[in-house]
């Protein structure tokens, strides 16, 4: 039986216009909503097919604001077993407070005996983009990690993680317990039925803060670079047009010569 443990956090809708805060501190959600970020989506979906393999568990976590429990729900509507809420200002935090937070919350599970086979977090936040929370949160644990995969299998002790190289596919095999980072790609997110919203309504979602003092991000400020220009060309008018298309046809090999 595996026991696995998915992070999740409340971020800005990524696929719409990215405003930034007036202090230039952050990603502005209040325009185009709040969500999961995609890579923690296929990581809940990871973590519901190992333990459905195993017939062990799926606790979902997020550190953040009172508000997070949208997405800790979202995640249990598609398999998740039970929640946990570390109430925090994430606008205070940094990958280290947050990794901190995490580790505490596990410790605490683990010193009332439930003990995570497998810790799971995006690669990366939709709104900081740190990459920083997993590699933290495996030292803090002493846990070996792994980041950047986009499939996982179990089979007893042993997990076998998969993702894409600059050289094509990379395979690591670790020990568990072990901490891994999700990228979007290898395993398609799961959507909630009305049985998974109705039970994800009713399940337990443990509330509890975390002991330490931020040190932030060390962030100076956020910039949302320039849209790169675009260029038009006219080829012609009518029919004295057609050569020059054909030849850029031909350039980018849609025709053949």
């Amino acid at each position: 039986m595996s026991n696995v443990l998915v992070c999740v956090k409340r971020v800005p809708d990524p696929t719409g216009e990215v405003v930034l805060t007036p202090d230039g501190m952050r990603v502005d959600g209040r325009f185009a909503g709040y969500t999961t970020s995609p890579h923690e989506e296929a990581a809940v979906a990871l973590a519901v097919a190992v333990a459905e393999a195993s017939e062990g568990t799926v606790t979902v976590l997020s550190v953040g604001p009172p508000e997070s429990i949208e997405q800790i729900r979202a995640a249990l509507a598609v398999g998740g077993t039970d929640g946990i809420l570390v109430e925090a200002d994430s606008d205070l935090l940094g990958p280290a407070d947050v990794a901190a937070a995490i580790a505490e919350a596990v410790q605490a599970r683990q010193a009332a005996g439930t003990t995570y086979d497998l810790v799971l977090l995006g690669n990366d936040a939709a709104d900081t983009g740190d990459f920083q929370v997993g590699v933290r949160l495996s030292y803090l644990l002493d846990r070996p990690v792994v980041a950047g995969i986009q499939t996982v299998e179990v089979d007893g002790d042993v997990a076998t993680l998969r993702g894409e190289g600059p050289e094509g596919t990379e395979v690591y095999e670790v020990t568990l317990p072990a901490v891994a980072t999700v990228l979007e790609g290898g395993v398609t997110p799961r959507y909630p039925s009305v049985m998974g919203r109705m039970r994800a309504k009713k399940a337990e979602v443990e509330t509890r803060t975390w002991s330490g003092s931020p040190a932030g991000s060390g962030r100076e400020a956020l910039v949302v670079p320039e849209p790169p220009p675009s260029q038009v060309t006219v080829l012609g008018e009518g029919a004295a047009a057609a050569p020059a298309l054909v030849a850029v046809l031909r350039e980018l090999k849609v025709v053949q010569r």
